[in-house]
């Protein structure tokens, strides 16, 4: 991995911008906002997961909690183990395993404790976060049994873990129209080889599907005043659908940041949830350095769980996860903490749990196929009531 010069970096920007624009013209002129973030974040050889340029880390654009501290690995061990025990010779599959960390951190808690895996299977779409996560497994856990999947396994047994994956899944933008009613939110490029001048049109939907899960929102109450902006997830359905027909016996954490639907679209969150990363520096904007930064929305929990029991799934918890980790032994992990590291230690766990830090702004969500529970990540307090599912 590497930063691109400055010269690399416009270039590979504008390269992005002209596919973006060709697309559009394609499509007469506008594109819609999730095909516009599919493309800045995935297009094969151009977008931003798709580049070769480090993303994760001190030297990339964000931290995830397994770059924060080893205690999230040590602590999701406790919980993988129950998995793992419940379903005899499981594996493991993690989605968008960043750095390598998690899965470092997880197995090498399971060798000293156990039980291992059959397989530790990663779905990965960045060639260059592949890279980083063979080295960092092949330095830290040289095992010959971790395979990288282009595609999801069929028939799968053990457990699924995806953490802060679902925040970086391609949104539809809507917005409340004047009458009440929905408005797609569609992107117009600028000029030919100019990198300014992204424009934002609110139009009728054209999207299959969109006009519908809004006006669902709004029998809810929701999203209702004029004006009112957000996304909303359309490819989470199929997403949920492909995971879910993949699994003979597995349980599945979803690990990111986001709110049940009740508080997703309350009217003080009026603008939407899209936030920009990019050198560890937050921004709204996701039309600046197009490629070169992260574009994420947060997650609907309720709308996720309501996908997975819709497939078939059952709820296994939701929590925090601040009250996840300790229910999975933080306190005892820092108990028995090697001195040298109890201060760094300490520190982490302050990041990871504090309210206004990671601890409440990340959430956890459980679900299960043939299995029951109940799970150790959920004991502390289970706030499933919170999704609102009838």
């Amino acid at each position: 991995m590497h930063q691109p010069t400055s010269n690399d970096a416009a270039a590979l920007s504008q390269r992005l911008g002209d596919l973006l624009r060709a697309q559009a013209q394609a499509a007469g002129g506008l594109l819609p906002f999730d095909r516009f973030m599919d493309l800045a974040l995935y297009a094969p050889g151009l977008g931003y997961y798709a580049a070769g340029c480090a993303k994760l880390g001190a030297a990339g654009d964000f931290t995830t909690a397994p770059e924060v501290s080893p205690l999230f690995g040590r602590c999701l061990a406790a919980q993988a183990r129950e998995a793992l025990t419940a379903v005899p010779g499981g594996d493991i599959l993690e989605f968008g395993a960043g750095t390598g960390a998690l899965a470092a951190e997880l197995l090498e808690s399971l060798q000293r404790e156990g039980p291992m895996p059959g397989r530790y299977l990663i779905l990965e779409p960045s060639p260059d976060l592949q890279a980083r996560q063979a080295e960092t497994l092949g330095r830290r856990v040289p095992w010959a049994r971790v395979e990288w999947l282009s595609g999801l396994p069929q028939g799968f047994r053990g457990l699924v873990l995806a953490n802060e994956v679902l925040d970086a899944m391609p949104v539809h933008r809507f917005r409340i129209g004047a009458d009440g009613s929905p408005l797609e939110v569609l992107v117009r490029p600028p000029a030919l080889s100019q990198a300014e001048g992204w424009e934002e049109v609110a139009a009728e939907p054209v999207s299959p599907g969109l006009a519908e899960a809004v006006l669902a929102l709004q029998a809810r109450g929701l999203a209702t005043e004029p004006g009112f902006a957000s996304e909303v997830n359309l490819r989470l359905g199929p997403w949920m659908a492909a995971l879910a027909g993949a699994l003979d016996q597995a349980l599945v954490l979803l690990i990111d940041y986001g709110y049940p639907q009740a508080d997703y679209y309350r009217a003080e969150r009026s603008a939407g949830t899209l936030m920009c990363h990019a050198r560890h520096r937050t921004h709204p904007d996701p039309y600046r350095d197009i490629g070169l930064q992260d574009i994420t929305a947060h997650v609907d929990f309720t709308a996720v769980a309501g996908q997975g029991l819709a497939a078939g799934l059952t709820l296994g918890g939701y929590t925090t996860q601040a009250l996840f980790l300790i229910g999975c032994g933080l306190d005892r992990e820092l108990a028995a903490a090697d001195p040298a590291e109890a201060l760094d230690l300490a520190l982490g766990a302050r990041t990871l749990v504090l309210p206004s830090a990671m601890g409440e702004r990340f959430q956890v969500l459980a679900l299960a196929r043939g299995l029951a529970g109940p799970w150790c990540g959920f004991s502390s307090r289970d706030l499933s009531p919170r999704l609102g599912l009838s």
